[in-house]
C-alpha cells in the first residue's frame, strides 16, 4: 500500500493506474476508522481495480462550537486498517495542501442543505461538498463509496455529481451497526458505557417507525411523535429531529409514498448522533 500527503503524489499514482487500464474507487474519510469505514474500503476493493482511501479532517465542515480540535486522529492505526481492508493508496494531506492560501471559490449546495443536519449546522454541507469536489478532482475516481448512516450527506453528494456533471458514480453502502444495533460512528468513542445504552433509543425509534409504517394504521405525524417519544423516554437524550421524509429531496412527508426514509438526530450527553432507515409503504 502506498501513502502520500501531496496532490502530486496522488495524481502520479492515478496516472500509472489509468495507464494500465485500471478503474479507480475512492473512499473519502475523516479518519478514526471503524468497521463502517472498512466496509466501504472492502466494497471499493470488490468494485474497483485501484482503491484510494482519503483521510482528512476537514476544517471547513466544523462549526466554531464543534469538535474539530478534539476529533480523533489515530493515523498509524488508520493506515494499518486501510492496508488490511485492501486500499492501494492512502491520501492523508494537511489542510495547507488541500486549501493552500486561497479558498475564494467554494461549492454552495442550496436547498437540500438547509433542512435537518443543515438547519443545525449552517455551512456544514458547503464545507463537505467543497472538499469532496476537490477530492474527486484530485483522485478522479470512477466510483466513490459513502455510508448510508450519513444519509443527507450521500444525497447531497449524489445531487452534486448530477448537477455539476461530475463523472463519478456514488455508491451508498449499508450502515454498519454494533451487535446491539447502534450505528457505528467515530463519535461513539465519546460515549460512556451508560450513554451507549441510552443511544440505542435512536435505532429503536427507527425500528418502531418501520413497524408502524408496515401496520399502515397511524398517520406519519403520529409515527413521528412516537419516534420522538421513544428517544425522549431516556432522560439523557435531547432530540434534535425525528422525521419521515422523501428519500431524494428529504422534504418531510405528510402523505405516505413508496420511497420514504426515517431520519433521527439527538444529543446523548455532549455527543450528537445520527441514524436513519429507509421505509417501504405496504402495497
Amino acid at each position: 500500500m502506498q501513502t502520500t500527503q501531496t496532490i502530486s503524489g496522488v495524481r502520479e499514482a492515478i496516472r500509472l493506474a489509468r495507464q494500465s487500464g485500471q478503474t479507480i474507487g475512492c473512499v473519502p474519510t475523516m479518519g478514526a476508522l471503524h468497521e463502517g469505514h472498512l466496509s466501504l474500503i472492502r466494497a471499493a476493493r470488490e468494485q474497483s481495480d485501484f482503491v484510494v482511501a482519503t483521510i482528512f479532517v476537514n476544517p471547513t465542515q466544523f462549526a466554531p462550537h464543534e469538535d474539530f480540535s478534539k476529533y480523533p486522529r489515530p493515523l498509524e492505526r488508520d493506515l494499518d486498517l486501510c492496508k488490511q481492508s485492501g486500499a492501494d493508496l492512502v491520501f492523508h494531506p494537511e489542510p495547507e495542501e488541500m486549501y493552500g492560501s486561497h479558498n475564494d471559490v467554494t461549492v454552495h449546495v442550496g436547498e437540500l442543505s438547509t433542512r435537518w443536519e443543515g438547519a443545525s449546522r449552517p455551512d456544514h454541507f458547503d464545507g463537505v461538498a467543497t472538499v469532496v469536489t476537490k477530492l474527486f478532482n484530485i483522485v478522479q475516481p470512477d466510483k466513490a463509496f459513502f455510508g448510508a448512516k450519513d444519509y443527507q450527506q450521500q444525497c447531497i453528494i449524489k445531487a452534486m455529481c448530477r448537477d455539476l456533471n461530475l463523472p463519478v458514480e456514488v455508491v451508498t453502502c449499508p450502515t454498519i451497526r454494533s451487535a446491539e444495533g447502534l450505528a457505528l460512528s467515530s463519535r461513539n468513542a465519546y460515549l460512556t458505557d451508560e450513554q451507549r445504552e441510552i443511544a440505542l433509543s435512536l435505532s429503536q425509534s427507527l425500528s418502531l417507525a418501520e413497524k408502524l409504517v408496515a401496520e399502515n394504521e397511524l398517520s406519519l405525524e403520529q409515527i413521528r411523535t412516537r419516534m420522538r417519544d421513544t428517544m425522549e423516554a431516556n432522560s439523557g437524550v435531547v432530540v434534535d429531529y425525528a422525521t419521515i421524509a422523501d428519500r431524494e429531496t428529504l422534504i418531510e412527508l405528510n402523505e405516505r409514498q413508496p420511497r420514504m426514509v426515517a431520519l433521527v438526530a439527538a444529543r446523548v450527553g455532549s455527543t450528537r448522533l445520527l441514524d436513519n432507515r429507509e421505509l417501504m409503504q405496504p402495497e
